[in-house]
Parts: C-alpha cells; sequence; structure tokens
C-alpha cells in the first residue's frame, strides 16, 4: 500500500493546474517531482512537536455518526482533516493525516461496511476556504486512502451513499471558487467510484451546495444548485442560476421544481440547504439577496436605516453603541470592509460627516439600494416541491448578518415534521414548523455554525460542528458539552518574545489572538486546574502580533481590517490604535490581515499598511502617513482590495523598508518614505504579495513570494534579490504546485530558507537552487507564518488548520555547504544535568524514568554508522543506527555497556557507580566524546 500512499500524498500538486483542469502528463511528472523530494529530503528525519492550543478549535464543515451507536462518530474539519471517535467524543483521532490534503468540504460514512468517502475542498466560500484534490475513499477506517476521482471539482458539496449499495454514490460539487470550470454539478458512481458520470451540470459558474434524499427512499432526492463567483475584491453569492432540482431514479436524472412554485427566482437567490423529512415534506433555507420592501416608517428590526443615518450628526452616530452600528453596516452590504471602530474613527471631531461617508462607502462599495438584503428564510413544500411556501411572517434577523454564503444549514428531526433547526451566526430551533424560532446558542457554544447531526431515533441528542468546535446536547440545544481537545486552531500569523521561557502568540480565524508558553503540551491536565496554558488577550478574527523586545507586557494586535490596539497584559489596559484619515481625506482601505511592524531599530516605533503606509513615533499613540497610494489603486467590490498586506524594514538601516500589496505591487524607500520606488515590474502582474523580507545578513537582498490562489493560479511564486528588488531570481520552481503564504530567513545560517504554503513546509539549505520537504509529524496543512526563537533556535509553525507546531533548528543551522561535502558529521550535542532518579522504580506500575541525550548528526548517504562513546580514552559505549542521507539523530541513555562498565571501572579504580532499579549504571559527572567514523563531538554530565 505505500504506492498508493506515494500517489495520494502527490496528488495535490498535480491537481491544481490553474484555471484548467490537470492533464495526464503534468500529474505523472509532478507526481515523480513530489516523490524525489519527500524521499529524498535531507531533513526527512527531523521531527515537529505539536504544542496546540486546543481550548479553541477551528472550523468544523461536516459530521457523520453512527446511527446505531451515537457515541462513535468522524469530524471534518475545514481545513484540518478528519477525525474519529467511539467514546463520544472523549478523545478524537486524527485519520486523514496520511493523506494528501486536510481540506474538507464534506464526509459521508457506509456504517454497515466502514467504508469513508471526504470530498475534498471546503464547501463554504470565505476568504481561507481552501481548494481540495476531489474524492478520497477509505476501506479501512482511514488507514489508507485512494483518490477516485473528479481533481478539477476543487470544492465538494455533499455526499451521499445509498443505505442499500455502497457502492452507489452521489456527489455534488460546488466547482472552482475563483474561476469558470466544467467538473461541478452533480456526479454519479455505481461501482464504488472506478467511473463516474455527471448527471446535471447548469454552467461554468455554478455548482451544487447541497443534495439530501428520502429517508424512505433513495429514488427520491432533492438538491440545490448554487451560482457564486468571487474575487479578491468582490464575492458574488447570488444568481438566477441558483435553483432546487429533483430526481426520482437515485440522481440519474433531475428536474428543475423551483419555477413558478412559490420559492424564489431570479438574479437575487443565493445559498440554498435542504432538509428532507419525507419523499414530499421538504424544508429550505434561502440566503435571499433580493432587498427587502420599504416600510412607512421607513424602520427596520434593527432601527436604524440608511436615510435615518445620513441625518444623523457625528456626535450622535459616536453615541452608537458598536453592536448597532456593526449591525447597519453589515446589513447594507458594508461587512467585509469597516467595522464599528473603524467608521467611528473616520467621524470623530474633524472627520467626515455621516453623509460624507456614506456617499464614499457607496463609490467604494459600488452600492445604491436604500434597503438591506432579505437574508435568511426558511420554504416548506408537503407536495415534492410542486409549491413551496414561506414558512414565516418575521425577517430572521442576526442569522446571517448578510454572510448567507457562509452558512446555509437545515436540519429537521426525524422524529418530529415540525422540529427544525438553522444554523447561521447563531443556531435557532422551531417546533412548529418553521413559524417562530427560539434560540439555542448557549455560552458554551461558539459562533458562526457549520455542521449538525440530529439523532433520527432520539430526538434532542445534537452533535453540533461550527468555527469554534464541536458541541454535543441531549436536551434539544438547552446545554451543551465542548468537545475541544485536539489542536485543529486555524492561525493566520504566529510570533515570539524573548522570555527565557518564551511565549508564542497567534492570531485565529474567528477566535481571536491568544499566547501561551512554548513548551504546552497537548493534552487535558489543564483542566484540573481550570487553567489553560494558552490565554485570550483578542476576540474577532485574530490577526498579526507584534511583541515589544524590551517588555513582553506590550504587545500590538487586533482583529480584521485594521482594528488595532495597544495593549498591556501586565494592568489589562488597550488602547485603539487604528491610524484615521486627514479631514476631507478618503478613508483609508484596510486588508483583512492588516500588516503591522515593531521597527527593529526602535521598538517605540510602530509601522502599520492601510492602502498607504503608516508610521508611529510613539507606539500607536499618533501617526503620518510615510507614503502616498502603494498599491494599484483598488477595486470596486465588497472586499477590501488595493491594501498592503506586508511589510518588512531592513536590520541595516533605519527607514529602508518594503512593501507588498494584495494586488501585486512591491514598493521600497531607502529614506523613510522620502520617496518610493516600485521594484516589481518583472513579476507576473496583479498577484497578492503575500511576504516580503529584507535580509538580515545582505543589505542590498530582499525576499518576496506572490500568492496566486485567488486566481486559482497554485503555482509557488518565490523570489530573491540581491539588488534591492532591481533584478529578482525566481527560486521557487523546485517546489511542487501549491501557492505561497511565507517565506523566512534562517536566523543564523544565511544559506536556509524557509517556505510555507498551502501544503506544508519546504526547507532550501542554498538559498532556494534546490528546496526539501520538511514535513516529518507535519501534515499536508496550510502553514501561514513562521517564526524563529533565535536564543532557542526553534521554528514555530502556524498552521492553518491543525494550530501550532514546533521543532529545535540548532543542528541543521550548523548545515553548510562544507558540511554537505563531508561523509559524516556530528553537530553540537547539548549537556545534560545528573539526577538522582535516573533508573529509579518508584512505582510498579511505572517504568524507571530514563534520560536521554540526542545525538545529531549528518551522513552523505544512506548507510549504517557507529556510534561511539569514550571517557576520554575508554569507550564506554557503542550503538549501531541505520542512517538516512542528510540528517539524522540516535537517543543515548548515558548508560555504560556492559564492556564499557568494566573498561571504565578497570581505567578509573577509584569511581563510585552504583546499579541502579532497572540494572544499568549511568555516566557520572565528566565530559563525554562522541565519534561517528572520523567525526567526533562532545558533551558534559553536570
Amino acid at each position: 500500500m505505500k504506492s498508493i500512499f506515494t500517489l495520494l500524498s502527490l496528488c495535490f500538486s498535480v491537481a491544481l493546474v490553474a484555471q484548467s483542469p490537470t492533464k495526464p502528463d503534468v500529474i505523472k511528472q509532478s507526481l515523480e517531482k513530489k516523490t524525489q523530494i519527500t524521499n529524498s529530503s535531507l531533513v526527512k528525519n527531523v521531527a515537529f512537536t505539536n504544542i496546540g492550543p486546543t481550548v479553541m478549535s477551528g472550523r468544523v464543515v461536516d459530521i457523520d455518526v453512527n446511527p446505531e451507536n451515537p457515541t462513535e462518530f468522524y469530524v471534518g474539519y475545514a481545513s484540518g482533516g478528519l477525525f474519529y471517535t467511539n467514546n463520544n467524543g472523549t478523545t478524537l483521532t486524527p485519520i486523514l493525516d496520511n493523506a494528501a490534503t486536510l481540506n474538507v468540504g464534506d464526509i459521508a460514512v457506509d456504517w454497515q461496511t466502514g467504508t469513508l468517502w471526504v470530498g475534498t475542498g471546503e464547501n463554504n466560500s470565505s476568504r481561507s476556504s481552501y481548494a481540495g484534490i476531489g474524492i478520497l475513499k477509505s476501506t479501512d477506517k482511514g488507514q489508507t486512502w485512494i483518490n477516485v476521482g473528479l481533481p478539477d471539482s476543487h470544492h465538494i458539496g455533499r455526499i451521499l451513499i445509498n443505505p442499500n449499495n455502497a457502492d452507489e454514490v452521489i456527489i455534488g460539487a460546488i466547482g472552482h471558487l475563483y474561476s469558470p470550470n466544467a467538473e461541478r454539478g452533480i456526479f454519479k458512481t455505481t461501482d464504488g467510484g472506478k467511473t463516474w458520470s455527471k448527471t446535471l451540470f447548469i454552467n461554468e459558474n455554478t455548482g451544487v451546495i447541497d443534495i439530501a434524499f428520502a429517508p424512505e427512499n433513495f429514488n427520491v432526492m432533492y438538491a440545490a444548485s448554487w451560482e457564486r463567483e468571487r474575487k479578491a475584491w468582490d464575492f458574488d453569492g447570488d444568481g438566477e442560476n441558483s435553483a432546487i432540482y429533483k430526481s426520482t431514479d437515485a440522481g440519474n436524472t433531475w428536474t428543475k421544481i423551483a419555477d413558478k412554485s412559490g420559492f424564489p427566482t431570479g438574479s437575487g437567490v443565493g445559498r440554498i440547504g435542504l432538509a428532507v423529512f419525507n419523499e414530499n415534506t421538504v424544508y429550505a433555507l434561502h440566503d435571499s439577496q433580493y432587498r427587502r420592501k420599504p416600510k412607512d416608517d421607513k424602520k427596520v428590526s434593527y432601527n436604524l436605516t440608511k436615510e435615518q443615518f445620513n441625518k444623523l450628526t457625528s456626535a450622535e452616530v459616536l453615541a452608537l453603541r458598536n453592536e448597532t452600528l456593526n449591525t447597519y453596516l453589515k446589513e447594507y452590504g458594508f461587512r467585509e470592509k469597516f467595522r464599528a471602530e473603524g467608521v467611528k474613527q473616520l467621524l470623530s471631531p474633524g472627520g467626515m460627516k455621516p453623509k460624507e461617508l456614506m456617499t464614499f462607502l457607496d463609490d467604494e462599495m459600488a452600492v445604491a439600494f436604500e434597503e438591506p438584503v432579505i437574508g435568511a428564510e426558511v420554504f416548506k413544500t408537503t407536495n415534492g416541491g410542486k409549491t413551496w411556501k414561506k414558512t414565516h411572517t418575521n425577517y430572521l434577523d442576526g442569522i446571517y448578518s448578510s454572510y448567507g454564503y457562509y452558512f446555509g444549514e437545515i436540519r429537521v428531526d426525524l422524529q418530529d415534521e415540525n422540529g427544525i433547526y438553522i444554523l447561521g451566526v447563531g443556531i435557532i430551533k422551531s417546533k412548529d414548523g418553521g413559524k417562530t424560532f427560539t434560540s439555542i446558542s448557549k455560552e458554551n457554544v461558539h459562533s458562526d455554525h457549520q455542521a449538525l447531526w440530529v439523532n433520527p431515533k432520539k430526538s434532542g441528542h445534537l452533535v453540533e460542528g461550527n468555527d469554534g468546535g464541536l458541541n454535543i446536547s441531549y436536551d434539544d440545544g438547552e446545554n451543551w458539552i465542548k468537545l475541544n481537545n485536539i489542536p485543529v486552531g486555524q492561525f493566520y500569523s504566529v510570533n515570539v518574545d524573548n522570555e527565557k521561557n518564551y511565549n508564542v502568540y497567534g492570531g485565529l480565524q474567528d477566535n481571536g489572538v491568544w499566547f501561551g508558553p512554548n513548551n504546552a503540551r497537548v493534552n487535558k491536565s489543564w483542566k484540573q486546574s481550570g487553567q489553560n496554558p494558552f490565554k485570550s488577550i483578542m476576540g474577532g478574527d485574530g490577526m498579526q502580533v507584534q511583541i515589544d523586545n524590551r517588555n513582553s507586557n506590550i504587545v500590538y494586535t487586533g482583529s480584521q481590517f485594521g482594528s488595532y490596539f495597544r495593549l498591556d497584559l501586565e494592568s489589562g489596559s488597550r488602547k485603539y490604535i487604528q491610524p484615521k484619515p486627514a479631514k476631507k481625506a478618503k478613508p483609508y482601505r484596510f486588508n483583512w490581515q492588516t500588516p503591522i511592524l515593531l521597527s527593529p531599530h526602535n521598538q517605540d516605533i510602530l509601522y502599520l499598511g492601510s492602502n498607504k503606509l503608516h508610521r508611529s513615533l510613539n507606539k500607536g499613540d499618533d501617526w503620518e502617513e510615510i507614503s502616498d497610494d502603494l498599491t494599484q489603486g483598488g477595486k470596486k467590490g465588497n472586499v477590501a482590495y488595493g491594501t498592503l498586506t506586508t511589510i518588512s524594514e531592513s536590520p541595516f538601516k533605519f527607514g529602508l523598508i518594503y512593501t507588498g500589496s494584495d494586488d501585486g505591487v512591491i514598493s521600497l524607500t531607502t529614506n523613510g518614505g522620502g520617496s518610493w520606488t516600485k521594484v516589481s515590474n518583472d513579476f507576473p502582474q496583479d498577484l497578492w504579495v503575500s511576504r516580503v523580507i529584507a535580509s538580515k545578513f545582505k543589505k542590498e537582498r530582499v525576499y518576496a513570494t506572490l500568492n496566486g490562489y485567488r486566481y486559482d493560479d497554485f503555482t509557488p511564486y518565490v523570489y530573491m534579490s540581491d539588488d534591492f528588488g532591481k533584478t529578482w531570481k525566481n527560486i521557487g520552481k523546485s517546489i511542487p504546485t501549491s501557492a505561497v503564504n511565507v517565506i523566512k530567513e534562517d536566523t543564523e545560517n544565511e544559506n536556509i530558507l524557509y517556505v510555507g504554503t498551502d501544503n506544508g513546509l519546504y526547507i532550501s539549505f542554498d538559498k532556494g537552487t534546490s528546496w526539501q520537504a520538511f514535513s516529518k509529524n507535519l501534515p499536508n496543512v496550510a502553514v501561514h507564518d513562521l517564526v524563529i526563537q533565535p536564543t532557542a533556535k526553534d521554528l514555530i509553525v502556524g498552521t492553518h488548520g491543525r494550530s501550532l507546531y514546533k521543532t529545535n533548528i540548532a543542528a541543521l543551522q550548523e548545515i553548510t555547504p562544507e558540511v554537505l561535502a563531508k561523509s559524516i558529521a556530528i553537530f553540537k550535542i547539548e549537556d545534560i544535568r545528573q539526577n538522582r532518579r535516573w533508573g529509579v522504580t518508584r512505582s510498579p506500575w511505572r517504568q524507571a524514568s530514563t534520560p536521554e541525550v540526542t545525538i545529531p548528526f549528518y551522513t552523505n548517504a544512506n548507510k549504517k554508522v557507529t556510534v561511539n562513546v569514550f571517557a576520554g580514552d575508554v569507550k564506554i559505549n557503542t550503538m549501531v543506527v541505520d542512517a538516512d542521507k542528510g540528517y539524522n539523530e540516535t537517543i543515548y541513555d548515558v548508560s555504560f555497556s556492559k564492556s564499557g562498565l568494566k573498561a571504565y571501572q578497570k581505567e578509573n579504580k577509584k569511581a563510585k557507580l552504583k546499579k541502579s532499579d532497572n540494572g544499568f549504571y549511568y555516566l557520572p559527572k565528566g565530559k563525554y566524546t562522541v565519534t561517528i567514523g572520523d567525526a567526533k563531538s562532545t558533551f558534559e554530565v553536570k
């Protein structure tokens, strides 16, 4: 089965060719390339350790529960893989980590045979909804996986298995997120995935988001098509091709049933979710993008209209509660760009008037409507879709808050036709068929609900997934159990401080900003004390973090679109520090993940990027613009665009600064913003600049990475310049196809670079001429950010789906061209402190404590090597190791071998050695030498 592992582990790199289906010859070439990189990696023996956190979670997209034994179920995380439990979630075991991707859209289980199906590629359409590689299948509970097709579908909406025939499977494919493609619609197999037939295709911009069948008859099923178009600057989640279809022959043929039935039709039809009670009774949850009809008093449920807002004074707007103002902004479509804190900054004394602000917003967002969208609405049919009727007369405010494209799940209790559940920002239920609803969002449940299993045999038993993890209820949502015990956090950024036992900081998708000690462990022992090692310091979507290296209590961080604060963790105080434009000037454009940077030359100086670069000389209290617009100028749409994404200041010179933008512009100033030069003309144009890094080893050197994900272009764009960006060298050509998020230069060895992609981590020992897969214990997950703690020599990996990983790179930093030319080299061996507990058995139920010294070494070929340990000239132990080409480690338990003990005692007759409980004699204090061939190194027992 190893060949299947290899094939699958490479599929990701070949399934994502930009904006076109993958060709067989490209697949073959990429398979060979990735195989070579993985198998020959010089660092394949360097292991990563997951340090959590687990207290928060990542986005759940699907749950499949064994109806005969509800304590057994599978949970799919959007970018964190698939997990299994048979103890009701007490423990969750990853079972997709040996596959090519952890990006999950939907899962399905045939509980009779145990066969698993995973539709890869998230079914939501957010900015971090990663593409997949098609359909994966396992017949051994996830030990092995086979890719059974649809690699160009990118995103899977739903999988259905015929309960009477496990080989008959229906797939709803949403298709590419950022470009048109043909592999979308409904696909069916009757031979377990060997062959597929496309049974419903609408067009290259319309896929299928949901399918559900009648519980008593698999032949009768309903499907929801969804027309959507996402760009980096705009998302259109509705269209006339969004509709409901029906099949009466198990998905072989389909008939559109929404027209002239009472269900909405036309250009304002958004995402649709389905819940089937029986052949004729179906609920549909619709995200209506049609506008609400104005009422005579011009008032809507949130008590603020656009007309009223324009008449308010600045002081009156400033007096509004942030919640009220945010609701207004969301309902009128300004959801992606503006938040209450930022708007209030713009309206503060000397700034814009409310009417001036709204005129700008209308122009910026390309909207001119006077009423908010209808939003979530529920329809029901009792005659198999011939007619539909809305179940409620009121608006379901607060369920979607104009984010309907991000939700769309509805469920019906198979024990009660009138019992339904709607998932959105909150979760609500109805016991009268949707006429009235009550909230079952509780204090123990995160917002943004994505998945729900309703026990078909026991009403009130719910298993629910959201952006913050997994919950179970046994009383119909009145109370919930939280099951966050695995590290599946979706980090956007990561940073570290300089404390002796340093802390790790990071911002997460929808889970705020957290920090904790680097030696945190993934376990449940913290529940004994009630104190998790990681602490929350910011809400919302957590973004970048900067820590004052003079005082780690001073932290700069915030949430989306530039809502940044200066925190004092010791006092608990915080100050809002987002720059505001001059009077009458246009508001700034802030990226979702607005870049910030503390100057390496002066920790009182802070940089922040909007569409311009801002500098504060007093920790964010006051700001000055030090550039004009450093982007291409933005585009009309509902997503902030034409914004800065990355900032880097050279450690060689204050004011030598690079910026990068989301529309492909890299700019350079050598005089603190006095003048700027565009240095990105030779790059592929318009791509997202994911990182620009000024080298610490050479003043003229700079690195840059571009990310084409938002054009469905997955080429790894990595560049280096040795002349301030005048000319660039492409150093990413040998990296397997995957969009690049970050490049990091090593802190001590100028030849070493690290690159994080949407599908893993790579390292180079020759400035990018060649790359090694860096992946032991690190699954194929998106790597968003990297940071090195220079004193501890630890590399911290911020993943978007599996939280944080750590590995020590001290030995790797010793790898130079001279080392690589040697046959064998031994790296520095860390000393060990003697402990009286070595070998002591303190309990009959536990093994004796055993010391360990790690001996790191390099060999230039796969070979068997002999490791000798000497005390002076006396050989005291020997180990034979099967070494791989590249980096290796062997563990020495600091004991004497029998012959070594005899020789040592003969040479050191006065030495007092004591036999331990486990029968070993351990080394006394002193210095010892390790040799492998001609190579040698030393360590000390202190």
